[in-house]
């Protein structure tokens, strides 16, 4: 089967659930979640979670598993954490749990970066993999760099991520 076939195969309806790791925000003042959340909604998809949590191993860790567990989440995206000042753990939490990495994701948000921020792109630490059978994206925390994964990367294959996930 090829990519088009795929597509098509892609289920009319996915469950999202965003996760923002954070020190500073909350769900108020979560500009890159809300944003991800109402571009979800206009891409089709169902936003059933949006969490704030603190830049903690265990409590992302909790919040990413209970998310998936209680709200039957296809996808969840996480935002925040990724860099690399000791409080960046999103990237130690979540990629334990992967029982598939899904490796060009990074690189390929890292050339993305690139083109966009230079030589900056380098402190980014971007990753995606599945546990279980919900795919499950890392992206910066800045809202721009939320953009750019979710427009370019995310939402034009979460329907043909899913269905592999199947």
């Amino acid at each position: 089967m090829g990519i088009h076939q795929h597509r098509q195969a892609a289920p009319a309806s996915i469950g999202v659930g965003i996760l923002s790791v954070s020190t500073t925000r909350v769900l108020e003042n979560d500009e890159s979640g809300r944003w991800i959340a109402r571009r979800a909604q206009k891409e089709g998809f169902e936003v059933r979670f949006h969490q704030v949590v603190t830049d903690d191993i265990t409590v992302i860790r909790d919040a990413a598993l209970k998310a998936i567990r209680d709200h039957g989440l296809q996808a969840l995206l996480v935002t925040g954490g990724t860099g690399i000042t000791p409080t960046d753990v999103t990237i130690e939490a979540i990629k334990p749990l992967f029982t598939k990495e899904m490796t060009a994701f990074g690189a390929i948000f890292a050339q993305l970066s690139y083109e966009e921020i230079d030589s900056a792109a380098i402190l980014s630490r971007a990753a995606a993999g599945v546990i279980g059978s919900t795919v499950i994206f890392c992206m910066p925390g800045s809202k721009k760099a939320c953009q750019l994964a979710c427009t370019s990367l995310i939402f034009p294959e979460l329907g043909h991520v899913v269905a592999h996930t199947k």
